[in-house]
């Protein structure tokens, strides 16, 4: 008799693999995958956010206006205002009876993805109210929401968090399930940074003092930078600087953003533009030499220095006094690339690593306890033979383990009630080729035969019971998520297991202990 088989060598290639992968789970060994405890076993954070998609219609309308200035400037055609209205329309005035038919032709060829009513004459001009189309709004909304997801989805990569939940719910909310989170203050921080940056020149000419009591210059306003205390890092103060609204370059030209430190050994923020980027950044420093030039990041000013020559080669560094996690966050953002609108937590929930400790330990006790109990009924019912099933079902926990680590999958609560379930599939599908032995141990055959036939008979019924649920499990995986999910990625890997132990597994037991004994007894 031989004793390796090819196939036989198959099966324990299969289980030494499993082991292997099963390790770093439990040890610190090679190849450091394994098993992620999701947010209901390990704690973390929930976190619903609302994305205020009608800032991205906002910021559409203002860029369109900001164009439609330039382009009327262009032609030589006066207006009297170009504003946003409160109901997200805008509102062109323009001077001038005879520039009517221009404005009409400009309007119908360059912006013909707005809706444009017919021109009212008014005592001090044309009026315009132009609008887009509801199709285009719903549209921005939706790619805010979508573009807000991806955003946040690049962040929490970059923040190191295994195994994140982040999807969209409804129209304009994103759903967040991150486990293990040990700094939640610091992670609501990264997620909701909106992290739009831009370059604006300071206004130095006209009155600061005057601006900040309300009478700004047109087309100036007051931002502030924050001055934080060294030792604490608390913001003791605010100062003031009179900035010029229009923006030279903003941070969608960014292709890289990291940690550096000064001279003095400070964490600041080193920015690197795209080719375009970097020759725009070129021409604002080489016309405004002497001037200086604020940096700004979510309406705050983080440095404003002056200046001195032209800066060639698309490269700038952002400073403000932070701590090393406050200058890493925000290079993680400005990576990422900023929201497309702000991003508000609506709905926060944090479970503590004790409670998750505690459903860890009686899951597994549910585990161990459902498993003992299967394991002494096959014993004692169907003695030698249930020794075996025993024996494939703690190979059948292991293969799912490994599978489970081998794909960095994570394990949750209803993954666990999964495992057990397929406990309870795995010794079905012993009981049935069991019973098909005894049927044909009764009809005198001999024992080798028996099993043969047993294992031919019962594996069509296993194949169609197990097949079927696994297209459950195929289904629950592609339209489920979070534990649903998890419940699909067990369930699937323990049928495909039980389906391995049940038909090859034990049938190879079998062949080598009755090989060459056709006239010993069976223990079944």
């Amino acid at each position: 008799m031989k004793l390796f088989t090819f196939k036989r060598v198959l099966i324990l290639g299969i289980v030494i693999a499993a082991i292997v992968c099963l390790l770093p789970t439990f040890t610190n060994t090679w190849p450091h995958k394994k098993i992620n405890l999701g947010l209901d076993l390990q704690g973390g954070m929930h976190l619903v956010l609302e994305v205020e998609n009608e800032k991205a219609v906002e910021a559409e309308l203002d860029r369109t206006i900001s164009e439609l200035k330039k382009d009327l400037r262009k032609e030589g055609l006066k207006h009297l205002g170009i504003t946003r209205t409160p109901d997200n329309s805008i509102l062109a005035k323009i001077s001038g009876q005879e520039n009517k038919d221009a404005v009409e032709k400009m309007l119908t060829q360059d912006y013909s993805n707005l809706e444009i009513p017919s021109a009212k004459t008014t005592a001090e001009g044309i009026s315009f109210t132009l609008r887009l189309p509801d199709e285009e709004t719903a549209s921005i909304k939706k790619m805010a929401t979508e573009q807000a997801l991806e955003t946040i989805r690049n962040r929490i990569d970059e923040f190191g968090v295994s195994e994140p939940d982040i999807r969209i719910q409804g129209s304009n909310r994103i759903l967040l399930q991150l486990p293990g989170i040990k700094d939640p203050d610091r992670a609501k921080n990264l997620i909701g940074k909106t992290a739009q940056l831009t370059f604006q020149l300071v206004n130095d000419e006209a009155d600061i003092t005057a601006a900040i009591k309300g009478n700004p210059p047109v087309g100036s306003e007051i931002l502030y930078k924050e001055i934080k205390d060294k030792s604490t890092g608390t913001v003791e103060s605010r100062a003031p600087y009179l900035i010029r609204k229009q923006v030279l370059l903003d941070g969608s030209q960014l292709i890289n953003a990291r940690v550096e430190f000064d001279q003095f050994q400070q964490p600041q923020v080193g920015i690197e533009f795209s080719r375009k980027g970097a020759r725009i950044f070129d021409r604002i420093t080489a016309q405004n030499v002497n001037r200086r030039l604020a940096i700004v990041l979510d309406n705050k000013v983080y440095s404003a220095p002056n200046i001195q020559e032209r800066i060639a080669g698309g490269k700038a560094s952002i400073t403000g006094q932070f701590s090393l996690a406050e200058a890493t966050d925000l290079a993680i953002a400005l990576r990422a690339g900023s929201l497309p609108a702000p991003v508000n937590i609506i709905e926060e929930r944090t479970v503590g690593p004790t409670l998750g400790a505690d459903s860890v330990r009686m899951g597994l006790m549910s585990m161990m306890v459902g498993g003992a109990l299967v394991i002494l009924f096959m014993v004692l019912y169907y003695k030698g033979a249930g020794l075996i099933a025993d024996l494939a079902l703690t190979i059948n926990i292991i293969l799912i383990g490994g599978g489970l680590a081998a794909f960095g999958a994570t394990l949750t609560l209803p993954g666990i009630a999964g495992i057990i379930l397929t406990i309870g599939m795995a010794v079905d599908a012993n009981v049935i080729i069991f019973e098909r032995i005894r049927e044909e141990l009764r009809s005198g055959k001999t024992p080798l035969a028996a099993v043969h036939a047993g294992y031919e008979r019962a594996t069509l019924t296993i194949l169609d019971a197990n097949v079927t649920t696994l297209i459950a499990a195929v289904v629950l995986f592609q339209f489920g998520t979070g534990p649903i999910k998890g419940f699909a990625i067990t369930l699937g890997l323990g049928i495909v297991a039980s389906l391995f132990t049940a038909l090859v597994l034990s049938r190879s037991i079998y062949d080598f202990i009755l090989q060459n004994k056709t006239s010993s007894t069976l223990s079944i």
